[in-house]
């Protein structure tokens, strides 16, 4: 496997670590289990549950070493999954282009804030009542 297919699955690995202690996990999770599940023979759903059961396994792992300050814990964690991922890449090279897309998504921005940057609000004045939302997605609503 050449160094850079190598470097892409650390990357990933990196990537997929962060966000599961990250509040995207659900969207994290839900990307890396169809990145995995389409390399699997079968990819059915006893797959998905398959996989999405072995990365919350993973999550819970990390989350029980990084709350123990076990470095050597949290670094299999990341070793697993670079692992797998370069296991997938070897197994079929086109899956680069895909876990490049998985890794836009979950890599952290120029910024340092995660996918979409981040938003800061300040609310000042006399504003007694009201309503304020801050949400990253509202979808389908209909007023009137």
């Amino acid at each position: 496997m050449d160094a850079e297919l190598t470097a892409l699955a650390a990357a990933g690995a990196t990537a997929l670590v962060q966000s599961m202690v990250g509040d995207g996990w659900a969207h994290a999770r839900d990307r890396a289990v169809g990145f995995f599940t389409r390399r699997r023979a079968t990819g059915n759903d006893e797959d998905t549950v398959a996989v999405a059961g072995e990365l919350d396994e993973a999550r819970d792992d990390l989350v029980a070493a990084r709350d123990a300050d076990d470095e050597d814990a949290a670094a299999d964690v990341q070793a697993e999954w670079r692992n797998r991922m370069r296991r997938a890449l070897r197994a079929d090279p086109a899956a680069a282009d895909e876990l490049r897309v998985l890794l836009r998504e979950l890599a952290p921005d120029e910024g340092g804030e995660g996918r979409g940057g981040s938003v800061h609000n300040s609310i000042t004045g006399g504003v007694q009542h009201g309503n304020v939302i801050q949400a990253h997605t509202v979808g389908d609503v209909r007023l009137g």
